[in-house]
């Protein structure tokens, strides 16, 4: 490491092997960015965040590239370039705080050919910025290599693959009539016996119950709402986390503020009737992991697949009312 004084103020500056000084400017950091997905976890320990982290510190301290900083994705895929740690480090990048970008490999930055091109081709060379990917053997500093463009298109191929082979265990469990969604709905929790199997959670059932008898006396969803935060019952995220489960949405500040929507929701479930209802939401593409709604016709339902809440007649004049 060299320094250098100017004003009465010491910089540091980044040095080759033969004592050079090189193009760091002053209060650049060096960016390390690591990203492990729930896909990468299959492939055990090698592209582990402790081991990338691992990895690029003994690079940058080898190479001497001074001022390192991480910026970590774990649990993000690769086909989204919406993640926290890599728009902090974009951020840096377009306010020119960032003089060099080191990653263990391409498919740590991204699994997108077209998004990764654009970023190592004309958005980090348009700032300056120097781009290190260690395995692959890419360095920006020796010139742009045809073999990053071939190595980004098979990333999104891995990508791409892996998604289809996911997608096909999914559809199969999805067809046998097993839960598909992650989290049971209020009113059930899973089976400790038999994760895919749904039992009555008692304390919620009758809340459940009580939305169905309030909506039969010809209230609506804002009505029960507000009877129901009157009552100061927990809504369903807080009502988990109570009881020490994972829940889907966050927990609000007022903990017992029902929304209309909530209750419209519980109003319209097969699942209260006992029926296992898969393939309610589906992808465009492996890249967009935006769920939308999925016709009718195009769901499966498989009745009677475990302990009904609500019964038929009840179901049906609730429909009839709304």
């Amino acid at each position: 490491m060299c320094y250098f004084k100017t004003g009465g103020k010491t910089l540091n500056y980044q040095v080759d092997e033969n004592g050079k000084i090189m193009n760091q400017q002053p209060e650049q950091i060096t960016a390390l960015y690591c990203r492990l997905s729930r896909d990468d976890e299959l492939q055990g320990d090698s592209n582990s965040i402790v081991n990338q982290k691992s990895i690029l510190s003994k690079y940058a301290e080898e190479h001497r590239l001074l001022n390192t900083r991480f910026f970590i994705d774990d649990g993000v895929s690769g086909t989204t370039f919406d993640r926290p740690g890599l728009n902090e480090m974009l951020a840096l990048i377009d306010e020119e705080k960032v003089s060099t970008v080191i990653v263990k490999d391409m498919s740590r930055l991204g699994r997108d050919y077209l998004k990764v091109g654009l970023l190592t081709e004309i958005q980090l060379p348009e700032k300056g910025v120097r781009f290190i990917a260690i395995n692959d053997g890419v360095d920006s500093n020796q010139g742009v290599s045809e073999f990053i463009a071939f190595r980004n298109v098979i990333n999104e191929w891995y990508a791409k693959d892996t998604s289809k082979k996911i997608k096909a265990v999914f559809t199969a469990k999805g067809q046998s009539g097993k839960p598909l969604s992650t989290f049971p709905p209020y009113g059930y929790i899973k089976d400790p016996e038999d994760k895919n199997r749904w039992i009555v959670d008692e304390a919620a059932a009758e809340v459940v119950r009580e939305i169905f008898r309030l909506c039969m006396e010809g209230n609506g969803p804002t009505k029960i709402a507000r009877i129901l935060s009157e009552r100061r019952v927990l809504i369903p995220s807080a009502y988990a986390k109570s009881n020490g489960r994972s829940a889907p949405a966050d927990v609000p500040a007022d903990r017992c503020k029902w929304c209309d929507s909530t209750v419209a929701h519980i109003l319209e479930r097969k699942e209260y009737l006992g029926h296992t209802v898969n393939f309610k939401t589906y992808k465009e593409s492996f890249r967009n992991k935006k769920q939308r709604k999925n016709p009718k016709e195009n769901q499966m339902v498989f009745e009677n697949t475990h302990q009904p809440i609500i019964e038929q007649d009840v179901w049906d004049t609730v429909q009839q009312l709304r």
